[in-house]
């Protein structure tokens, strides 16, 4: 029986892809921690996520999915999960970090309609005007949706009815457009915050 025979260099890159495969190095061992930290969230285990943030701190809660690119805050946030946003965010998580389709936790409560996660974002800082992947924020999905409520609290918050998204409309403009425009227009009149007339600005106070 002939034995098959291998190049000097086969062999040098076979010995060096074994050992890459063979010794798991930090960003092998940070993925795990990060999958076991999510799946933990996901399956509503607190103890573990707990204790995992317990020792790993501020670089785990705000770990993201390696596909969808979901923080353990999206994740929560989607599934209206009140008691899980308010765990996460006491534990540091950023409100305002995006997946990979351009989404902040507040653009998925806004999406939901879910009005007490929305409030506990703006609460904790979410900045309302931040917008997903094709300019659309959380005030024109709610003049979208007609949602009044929502519109009230994004409004009251300081959301820009006129900040437009990627095909150049503002909340406003779809408002207009919108069979029930009247509604929706008396709505963004009603809470919008008016903007600082020129030199109405912050004043600055010494010398010029």
């Amino acid at each position: 029986m002939s034995v098959p025979k291998f190049s000097k260099l086969s062999l040098a890159l076979a010995a060096l892809v074994g050992a890459a495969v063979a010794v798991p190095g930090p960003a092998a061992a940070q993925f795990s921690d990060s999958y076991k930290f999510l799946e933990a969230v996901r399956k509503k285990e607190g103890d573990k996520a707990t204790d995992m943030l317990n020792e790993k701190g501020s670089s785990l809660i705000n770990t993201r999915d390696l596909t969808s690119g979901d923080s353990a805050l999206h994740i929560v946030t989607q599934r209206r999960d009140f008691m899980w946003m308010q765990f996460l965010i006491g534990k540091g998580a950023n409100v305002n970090i995006r997946n990979a389709r351009g989404e902040t936790p507040l653009v998925v409560a806004a999406n939901l309609g879910y009005i007490e996660g929305v409030e506990l974002l703006v609460q904790f800082g979410a900045k309302v005007d931040e917008p997903n992947s094709t300019g659309e924020t959380p005030l024109i999905t709610a003049v979208h949706n007609r949602n009044i409520p929502l519109m009230r609290i994004l409004l009251k918050a300081g959301a820009n009815p006129d900040r437009t998204d990627n095909s150049g409309r503002s909340a406003r403009d779809y408002a207009r457009i919108d069979p029930k425009a009247e509604t929706l227009l008396k709505e963004i009149d009603a809470n919008a915050k008016p903007k600082p007339k020129p030199g109405e600005g912050t004043k600055v106070f010494g010398p010029k």
